[in-house]
């Protein structure tokens, strides 16, 4: 793959320089975030509303990103000593909103202290993939999925600054949570672009080297099959999954039928079943078993050669 090409890094400079507009959801103190789009995102939809920040009661409270319009990656430098692997990071929400600090920054933060360049995404919402519609009271799938149009776009910007980065562009994995789990199937299957291509950057490739998904949602459909649009064949990446079997919001069967789909097709995969642990625990759950979760995600990414 040759993506070291001089148009290329002269447009990842120009993106890396672009911060976006500080309003809504804003990283921690000592991180920027970047627009994933050289203009205006494609496909926006008119009239859209202001972004906004809403702190949300669970187990513990946690903060979502509402009427997200200009998406944007946020990158979180490794601690030391520095792998050459990368993580982009896909919060859950519903496709309604974005969990950016259970589902986003607080990942950062544990992968980074691996000494791993974790690069957050912030992707548009509403209703910009499958999900559930409360007017209708039905599931939706809208004919342009924006939030895999920005996922794909920000892999892509990922690979074409590997070098800045200090990253392997052979070593760059994808972990989404609930809904970003959707994602990363998406990404890990869909590799063609959901968009028509807006610059150079479009000819590199948006496929992950690897995925982690958490509590996916959104896959398993009507009869317990998987999404008829996601492909397993035997270019899907490696790919980790866990969920507890005591999920009230996504079923079990999210789980199950995606790694059918890639026992299936020859996919290398660990698929990890709680008993216990519900929905959204993130890195929070300290009481049940699932809470090992991040040291066997590190244990599989040093099997699969990602990490030393």
């Amino acid at each position: 793959m040759q993506i070291f090409i001089p148009v290329l890094l002269l447009l990842a400079g120009l993106l890396a320089n672009a911060p976006a507009c500080a309003q809504g959801w804003e990283p921690p103190a000592g991180h920027v975030q970047r627009v994933v789009w050289p203009g205006a995102a494609p496909n926006a939809l008119p009239g859209a509303k202001p972004e906004s920040v809403v702190p949300r009661t669970g187990r513990e409270s946690w903060i979502s990103a509402n009427d997200v319009s200009e998406p944007t990656m946020t990158v979180y430098a490794p601690k030391e000593p520095q792998t050459d692997a990368a993580v982009v990071v896909f919060p859950g929400g519903g496709f309604k909103m974005l969990a950016m600090d259970l589902e986003g920054t607080e990942i950062c933060d544990w992968l980074s202290s691996r000494g791993i360049t974790c690069v957050l995404l912030k992707y548009r919402v509403p209703n910009s993939n499958h999900h559930w519609d409360e007017s209708c009271q039905c599931h939706v799938t809208p004919k342009v999925p924006r939030a895999l149009q920005d996922a794909q776009r920000t892999i892509k910007l990922v690979r074409v600054q590997a070098k800045t980065l200090n990253i392997d562009p052979h070593k760059i994995g994808v972990i989404g949570f609930s809904a970003g789990g959707y994602l990363v199937a998406q990404t890990s299957n869909i590799f063609k672009s959901a968009y028509s291509p807006v610059d150079a950057l479009d000819e590199i490739s948006s496929r992950p080297d690897f995925a982690i998904a958490l509590y996916p949602g959104h896959l398993c459909r009507a009869g317990a099959k998987l999404d008829p649009s996601i492909h397993v064949t035997q270019q899907t990446p490696p790919t980790f999954v866990l969920q507890a079997w005591d999920d009230p919001v996504d079923d079990i069967c999210n789980s199950t039928v995606y790694a059918r789909a890639l026992d299936q097709a020859g996919v290398p995969a660990e698929v990890h079943l709680f008993a216990k642990g519900g929905h959204a625990f993130g890195l929070r759950d300290k009481t049940h078993p699932l809470a090992i979760w991040p040291s066997l995600v590190e244990r599989w990414l040093q099997d699969i050669g990602v990490l030393p």
